[in-house]
């Protein structure tokens, strides 16, 4: 009996030992399919040549040297054009909408200013520039985003006739600009994502010499806010 007791707890102990090796074996393999799915899904990702996008946003504008920042909606479409899975070429266009905060001393004896009036402008910047991936993962990226062009502004399209000289607002024109972003990307499949961008736009647009109070030689106007949208990549980077 002793020997029989001996032999069924050796074989016990043997049988556990061998289910613990199976199942450490099998967590591993577990493990090691995991990673290897979890790779082949960034690589499918971020192999892509083309990424076009579109989406709306939310910008604080100045709309004159000595006038109080008003709330802007815009909208903006993009295409990046990758070069490697982290550069790329971007092109974009953005138009920004709102209503200028017009001082209480505006207008003219003929063409007085009435209370609230506060004339819709809009601004259209057409950029160019890089963009570089910092963070590639399975559900989520980060990349830095720096554009350069020019930006159409329109600020007495709204004002009833009133020029711009007299309303203290920028000039209409169509002035350099510049934007730097940061791109934070969720990943619903390799192809299709969800984006907001915190951007910073820069515009340079002048008072018009003939304004009681001119700016001779421009400013740049930091504007800040941030953009959501639908990210759609395609094509593969040979």
């Amino acid at each position: 009996m002793k020997k029989v007791a001996i032999l069924s707890l050796a074989l016990a102990v043997g049988g556990a030992t061998s289910l613990s090796a199976q199942t450490t074996r099998r967590t591993r393999r577990e493990n090691a399919n995991r990673k290897a799915r979890i790779e082949r899904t960034i690589q499918e990702t971020y192999s892509h040549r083309w990424e076009v996008g579109g989406g709306g946003g939310y910008l604080r504008f100045r709309s004159g040297q000595y006038l109080q920042k008003n709330n802007e909606v815009n909208f903006w479409m993009s295409t990046t054009y990758y070069l490697r899975p982290k550069l790329g070429i971007i092109g974009e266009v953005r138009g920004m909408y709102g209503n200028a905060k017009i001082a209480n001393d505006a207008g003219t004896p003929t063409q007085p200013i009435f209370l609230n009036f506060n004339p819709q402008i809009s601004e259209y910047p057409f950029l160019g520039g890089v963009v570089y991936r910092l963070v590639s993962k399975e559900k989520f990226a980060v990349s830095l985003t720096g554009e350069g062009g020019v930006a159409l502004g329109k600020f007495d399209g709204g004002s009833k006739g009133i020029p711009s000289k007299y309303l203290h607002v920028w000039q209409s024109a169509t002035r350099p600009a510049f934007s730097i972003g940061a791109n934070l990307d969720y990943n619903f499949y390799p192809n299709l994502a969800f984006r907001i961008t915190p951007t910073w736009v820069g515009t340079t647009y002048h008072l018009d010499p003939q304004d009681s109070a001119p700016t001779p030689h421009g400013s740049l106007q930091n504007n800040g806010g941030v953009n959501i949208g639908i990210i759609y990549r395609f094509g593969k980077i040979k």
